[in-house]
C-alpha cells in the first residue's frame, strides 16, 4: 500500500510536470514572459454606489487606484510591466489620462496605432486584473503640452473649456474617437474593466458657459455609449460640480453622478533644495467638522472619492532635482498617515497621482516641467519599486482583504491616554467590525509616544497599548471574522489573509498583542520566533504577546498566523490564481499565479538570489517560477519552501560611448544669407486668435498660426538698407525657451528664458547688439526659437493660446518680409506629432536610424569646441542584455546635479532610434540622466543615438561626456 500510495503520488507529479511543460515552455524561453492572454470576456457587471462605496457586480469594492499615463511610456510592451507592478503593490484599479493632443496632429485626424493604441492598453489592464478609471479630458492639465489640448486648438476663435460652438465641435471629434474605445471596455459590457469616466478636470470656473459645456460633455458621453458613472475632478475639496441631489449648502451642482476632488497635502520639496514645513493630514470626510470644504462631505449620497491624491509632486526647470526628496518626504510614513486618514474618513475611492510618472518624452512636457516626470512616485521612472511602494502595498492588501471597511460609519469618540495622539473610530453597521486609526495629534508630529486607549465592542471592553514613533499611523481592527477565527482585537495591523493563513505586521522592536476568541482552549504551537500565549476560559480569549522582529509563525487550530516586522512583511506578495489567493514570500516581485491541478505556476522578478515560500491552494504540490520547476518541500507552516534560492540576474555589459565612433555635422544652414528659403511659408497673416497679438502694423509671426506647433521654428527676415544698431525680439518659448539670432550670417547671440523665479516666464524679450560696420544693402535676419511647449489652461483663460515663436520684432526701420519654417507634425507617423520640431536635421531625417551619415566627419565626445547654432553627433552601439532579464537603461550627459562646476550654455535633444527621449539643458538642469525604455532601445541588438546639440559657441559650451547607465536589472520581467 505504501508503494501504491507513492505510485499514485508519482503519477500525479508526472502529470503535473507535463502540465508545467505546457504552461512553462513560453515562459522558460523568455524566463518570465507569460504568453499573451486571450481577450477576457466577463459576465456583464453592474456599477453602482451609495454613500459608503462603489458596488460592482453587487459587491462592495474599496477602490485603491494608481495613476499611470501610457503616453509617458512609449513602449506598449512595458505597459504590462508597469500595470503588473501596480497590481502587485496592492492596487486594484488604475487611472488613465488620455491626451487629446497625443492622438491628433490636425483637426479631424486621430491616430490610435502603435504607442497610441489605447484599445491595447485597456485590454492589458483588464488582463492584469485592474479596474480602470478613464479620464479622457478634453482638458487634463497633467503637466502636458497645452494641458492635453491638441496644438491646432490654439488657432480657434472660441474660448476653450466653454460652450463656444467651435470648441464644442472640436471636443465632439475627440469624444467620438476616444469614447468608442472606452465604451467597448466597460465592465458593464462584460468586455473590459472600465468602471468610472471623467468628463473634465479641475474646472474651477462655474459660470453658465462652463455649466453648458459640462452638460454637453455629459450628454455626449452617454450618446457615445458610456454607461458607467460619470464624475468631474474638483481642484481641491471645494464642492464644485457635485451631483444635483447633494443638498449641501455652498456647493455647485453640475451634470455628474459622483463628486470627486484632488488634494496634495503633506508639504513639498522646494526647487532650491529646502523642505517646506510638514502639514497635518486633513479630515476630508466623516471625521471632519462638517460643511462642503471643511469636513464631512460635499456629496453625502456618494462615496468619498479622491480622484487625485498626492503620491509625489512634479519638478521644475532650474531646480536642484527634487524627486529623491519628494520620494522620501512623501514616503511610507506619509502614506500611512495621509492615506490612512483618508481611509478613516471613508474615502473608499482613492487614486494616487502618480504611482508611475514616467517620461515626458519629445515635446510632451508643459512649460513648467522637464523631461522626467518621475514624480517621486512609488514606481520610479525606470520602472523600479521605491521603498514607499511597500507601504502602498500593505495598505492596499488591507483595504481589499478586510471587507467590512467598505461600509463604515463614524463611531463613538475614543479618548487615548495621551493628548499627543488621537484615535479616529469607525464601525461597520452590518458586521459591527470596529476600526481604530491612531495617529499623532497633530498628525504632522513625529514624536515617540507610547499610550493606551479603550475600546468597547460586542466582545467587551479592553485597553490597548500602542506606540507611535516618528511619522507613523496605524489602523487596528476589532470584532472581526479572521478566516473563520474570531479576532477580538490586535495591536498588530492586518496586512492580508486568505484561507488558512493571516499576515499581521508591526514596526520592528515594538511589542504587540493579538486576542482571538474560542469556545474552548485551542491548540497553539509557536513554529518559529518568540511569542507567549494565555487562555482565559471565562471569556474564551486567547491572548498572544510578542515583539515584532523577523517572522513569528504561530499555529492556532487550522490557522497559520504570521506576525512580521515591517521589513519582513515587505517581502510578502499576495496574488490571485484560478484556485484562489496565493501568498508568496521572498522574491523582489511576484506578478502572476496560475493554478492547474497540483501545479502552481508563478511569474515574477529577482534582483538578487532570493528565497521562495508559498502558501497556496491545498491541492498545489508543485511550483514553477517563470516556467522552471522549483524543487520545494512542505513546512509545518503549511507552506511550500524552495530547497535553494531563485537565481538573480547576470551582469549587463554596456558599451563605452567615449570609445565609440561619433559622426559629426554642423547644422543651422538657415543662418547663412545664401540659404534658399523660397519654399518656406511667407508670414503674411494679419489676424490671429493668439492671446499675444503682434505690434500694430506688423504681420502675425506666431508659429501655431502657420501650422508649426512643436520644438524649433526658424524665421528669416529679408530687408534692405542699413543694418540697425540692435534688434529686439518679443518671443514665446515656454519653459527655459531659447532664441538665437544671426544677421547676414554673423551670430548675434542667444537668450534663455529665466527659470529661477517663483513663476518662470514663458514669454520674454531678447535684445541683441548688431556688430558695427555692417554694410548697407540687402540683409537677412535669421532667428531660431525653441518652443518648450504651450501653457496649460488651468485658469480657463485660453493660456494655451499664448504665442510661440516670434511675436513681434522692434529695431528695424524698413519693411521686412518674413519667411517661416518649422516641423511637420504629421511627418513621422510612427512616433507621432510630439516627436519632432523644425531643426534642419529633423526636417531631413538626421535623427533616424536609417540615415546615411558616412559622409560626415568624426569628432570626439566629449568635444572640445562647438559652433554657435546646432550640430549633430551620431553613433551606434550594440546591446547584449541576457535573455530573460529586464535591464532599465539610461543615458547620462555631463556630471550630475550636485556638481559645483559651471555649466556650459548648450542643450541637447536626445534621439534614440529616432525617438526624441528628452532635452538636456546644461546650464538650467536639473536632469542629467534620461531613461531609455526597452522598445525604444533594442536590448539585443544595434541602436542608433543622435544628439542635436544647440550651443552658444566656444569650448566651454561644447558637448560633455555621454555614457550609458544601468539603472536596474531584474531577472524576469514581461519579456521583450
Amino acid at each position: 500500500m505504501r508503494f501504491d500510495g507513492w505510485g499514485r503520488r508519482l503519477r500525479t507529479i508526472l502529470a503535473a510536470l507535463a502540465t508545467a511543460t505546457l504552461l512553462g515552455t513560453s515562459a522558460a524561453a523568455t524566463a518570465g514572459a507569460a504568453p499573451p492572454a486571450p481577450r477576457p470576456l466577463h459576465p456583464p457587471r453592474t456599477v453602482g454606489f451609495d454613500q459608503y462605496s462603489m458596488i460592482i457586480g453587487g459587491q462592495r469594492t474599496f477602490i485603491w487606484s494608481g495613476e499611470m499615463h501610457a503616453y509617458r511610456l512609449p513602449s506598449p510592451t512595458l505597459w504590462r510591466d508597469v500595470l503588473e507592478k501596480m497590481k502587485a503593490t496592492g492596487l486594484n484599479a488604475v487611472s488613465f489620462y488620455f491626451d487629446w493632443g497625443y492622438h491628433s496632429p490636425a483637426p479631424g485626424v486621430y491616430d490610435f496605432t502603435g504607442v497610441r493604441d489605447m484599445d491595447r492598453l485597456l485590454t492589458i489592464a483588464d488582463q492584469v486584473g485592474l479596474y480602470v478609471i478613464a479620464r479622457p479630458g478634453p482638458y487634463i492639465n497633467a503637466e502636458t503640452d497645452g494641458g492635453g489640448f491638441p496644438a491646432w486648438l490654439t488657432t480657434q476663435a472660441g474660448k476653450a473649456r466653454s460652450d463656444a460652438p467651435d470648441y464644442l465641435a472640436a471636443t465632439d471629434q475627440w469624444q467620438s474617437a476616444i469614447d468608442a474605445i472606452i465604451a467597448r471596455h466597460q465592465v458593464t459590457n462584460g468586455t473590459g474593466s472600465v468602471i468610472l469616466y471623467q468628463i473634465e478636470n479641475e474646472l474651477a470656473a462655474t459660470g453658465t458657459s462652463q455649466r453648458n459645456y459640462l452638460q454637453h460633455l455629459y450628454d455626449k458621453a452617454h450618446a457615445d455609449g458610456i454607461g458607467v458613472p460619470i464624475f468631474h475632478n474638483d481642484k481641491g475639496r471645494n464642492g464644485i460640480w457635485v451631483p444635483a441631489n447633494s443638498g449641501v449648502e455652498g456647493t455647485v451642482p453640475g451634470p455628474t453622478d459622483l463628486y470627486a476632488f484632488d488634494g496634495y497635502p503633506g508639504g513639498t520639496c522646494h526647487t532650491d533644495g529646502s523642505v517646506g514645513a510638514p502639514s497635518a493630514a486633513p479630515d476630508w470626510g466623516i471625521q471632519g467638522a462638517g460643511g462642503a470644504k471643511g469636513g464631512a462631505t460635499a456629496s453625502p449620497n456618494t462615496p468619498g472619492f479622491a480622484a487625485e491624491f498626492g503620491g509625489g509632486w512634479f519638478d521644475y526647470w532650474g531646480s536642484v532635482g527634487t524627486y529623491p526628496c519628494t520620494a522620501q518626504r512623501q514616503g511610507s510614513g506619509y502614506e500611512r498617515v495621509f492615506y490612512g486618514t483618508n481611509i478613516a474618513n471613508r474615502l473608499t475611492v482613492q487614486n494616487f497621482y502618480m504611482t508611475f510618472g514616467g517620461t515626458s518624452w519629445g515635446w510632451l512636457p508643459a512649460p513648467v516641467v522637464y523631461t522626467s516626470y518621475d514624480y517621486g512616485a512609488a514606481i520610479d521612472e525606470a520602472r523600479q519599486l521605491r521603498p514607499k511602494a511597500a507601504a502602498l502595498k500593505s495598505l492596499g492588501y488591507f483595504v481589499q482583504s478586510v471587507a467590512p471597511l467598505t461600509k463604515v460609519d463614524k463611531g463613538p469618540d475614543v479618548l487615548p491616554s495621551s493628548t499627543a495622539v488621537k484615535v479616529e473610530h469607525t464601525v461597520n453597521p452590518d458586521t459591527d467590525t470596529h476600526f481604530y486609526f491612531a495617529v499623532h495629534n497633530p498628525s504632522s508630529a513625529t514624536t515617540d509616544d507610547s499610550f493606551t486607549f479603550p475600546i468597547s465592542t460586542a466582545d467587551g471592553s479592553y485597553t490597548l497599548p500602542l506606540r507611535l514613533n516618528g511619522q507613523d499611523a496605524k489602523t487596528l481592527v476589532a470584532d472581526y471574522d479572521l478566516e473563520g477565527q474570531h479576532l477580538v482585537y490586535s495591536t498588530s495591523e492586518i496586512e492580508t489573509h486568505l484561507p488558512g493563513v493571516a499576515l499581521l505586521h508591526g514596526r520592528d522592536g515594538e511589542s504587540g498583542e493579538t486576542v482571538l476568541r474560542y469556545a474552548s482552549k485551542p491548540a497553539v504551537q509557536v513554529l518559529s520566533g518568540s511569542a507567549t500565549s494565555s487562555y482565559d476560559p471565562a471569556t474564551g480569549d486567547l491572548k498572544l504577546s510578542y515583539t515584532h522582529h523577523g517572522l513569528i509563525r504561530v499555529r492556532i487550530n487550522a490557522l497559520t498566523l504570521l506576525i512580521a516586522d515591517e521589513g519582513t512583511a515587505n517581502t510578502f506578495w499576495r496574488v490571485d490564481s484560478e484556485a484562489g489567493p496565493v501568498l508568496v514570500r521572498g522574491p523582489e516581485l511576484v506578478r502572476t499565479a496560475h493554478a492547474a491541478g497540483p501545479l502552481l505556476a508563478l511569474t515574477g522578478d529577482t534582483t538578487a538570489p532570493a528565497d521562495l515560500e508559498v502558501w497556496g491552494p491545498r491541492q498545489s504540490l508543485l511550483v514553477t517560477w517563470n516556467g522552471v520547476l522549483v524543487p520545494a518541500r512542505p513546512t509545518t507552516s503549511r507552506s511550500l519552501t524552495a530547497w535553494r534560492q531563485l537565481p538573480g540576474p547576470a551582469p549587463v555589459p554596456l558599451p563605452d560611448l567615449s570609445r565609440a565612433t561619433w559622426r559629426y555635422a554642423p547644422e543651422s544652414p538657415e543662418s547663412q544669407p545664401g540659404f534658399a528659403d523660397v519654399s518656406w511659408r511667407t508670414a503674411d497673416l494679419t489676424t490671429t486668435n493668439s492671446t499675444t497679438k503682434p505690434p500694430a502694423g506688423q504681420v502675425v509671426l506666431t508659429a501655431d498660426d502657420y501650422g508649426f506647433h512643436h520644438g524649433d521654428v526658424w524665421y528669416r527676415g529679408h530687408f534692405a538698407g542699413s543694418a540697425p544698431p540692435s534688434v529686439s525680439f518679443d518671443f514665446g518659448g515656454g519653459g527655459a525657451g531659447l532664441i538665437q539670432a544671426w544677421l547676414d550670417g554673423k551670430y548675434l547671440g542667444q537668450y534663455v528664458l529665466p527659470t529661477n523665479l517663483a513663476s518662470p516666464p514663458t514669454r520674454g524679450t531678447a535684445t541683441f547688439v548688431v556688430p558695427p560696420g555692417m554694410p548697407d544693402g540687402d540683409h537677412v535676419l535669421s532667428v531660431m526659437v525653441r518652443n518648450d511647449s504651450h501653457n496649460e489652461d488651468g485658469g480657463v483663460n485660453d493660456a494655451h493660446k499664448e504665442g510661440r515663436g516670434l511675436i513681434g520684432v522692434t529695431g528695424l526701420s524698413t519693411a521686412v518680409t518674413w519667411k517661416i519654417q518649422g516641423g511637420d507634425s504629421s511627418a513621422d507617423r510612427v512616433r507621432g506629432p510630439l516627436n519632432n520640431g523644425g531643426l534642419y536635421g529633423e526636417r531631413t531625417g538626421w535623427y533616424l536610424p536609417g540615415f546615411d551619415d558616412r559622409g560626415w566627419t568624426t569628432r570626439p565626445v566629449p568635444d572640445t569646441d562647438a559652433p554657435a547654432g546646432t550640430s549633430w553627433y551620431r553613433t551606434t552601439f550594440d546591446l547584449r542584455v541576457p535573455r530573460g532579464e529586464d535591464a532599465s537603461l539610461g543615458l547620462t550627459i555631463g556630471g550630475d546635479s550636485s556638481s559645483t562646476q559651471p555649466r556650459g550654455h548648450y542643450r541637447v535633444l536626445i534621439f534614440v532610434n529616432g525617438w526624441n527621449m528628452g532635452q538636456y539643458i546644461a546650464d538650467v538642469g536639473p536632469q542629467h540622466t534620461f531613461v531609455l525604455p526597452t522598445g525604444v532601445l533594442d536590448p539585443h541588438g544595434p541602436n542608433t543615438l543622435a544628439l542635436a546639440v544647440t550651443s552658444d559657441g566656444g569650448p566651454v559650451n561644447a558637448l560633455e561626456r555621454v555614457q550609458l547607465a544601468n539603472l536596474a536589472t531584474a531577472r524576469g520581467g514581461v519579456g521583450t
